[in-house]
């Protein structure tokens, strides 16, 4: 049975004890329902919930920041990862213009 790695430093050395799983090289201690459960989530303008790898549109012409570009509405991208912030929730992949920051609220779900 394999465990997932360490939420502190992403140690695969991870074991369990009675209903907590412990990392050897943090010491860090979590139960891992707990861990699921306060998990950030991030949903698209139509409410449906996006995870890492999901692919997206763009619902609305964006402005690109320092910049002159402009991403047109159904420009494509994949969401690499999502982090936790008040201005841009997604690091994607867009089509055309590379690794950028982009805003959940701004895409619909492909």
């Amino acid at each position: 049975m394999s465990h997932p790695p360490c939420p502190n430093c992403q140690s695969e050395y991870v074991y369990p004890d009675q209903n907590h799983l412990v990392c050897p090289e943090c010491a860090y201690e979590w139960n891992p329902v707990e861990e699921l459960e306060n998990r950030f989530t991030v949903k698209d303008a139509n409410g449906t919930l996006l995870e890492e790898g999901d692919k997206v549109t763009l619902a609305k012409d964006l402005k690109v920041k320092g910049s002159s570009l402009v991403l047109k509405i159904g420009t494509k991208a994949v969401v690499r990862r999502i982090v936790e912030g008040k201005d841009h929730q997604l690091d994607c992949k867009v089509d055309g213009a590379g690794e950028m920051m982009v805003t959940a609220m701004f895409v619909k779900k492909a």
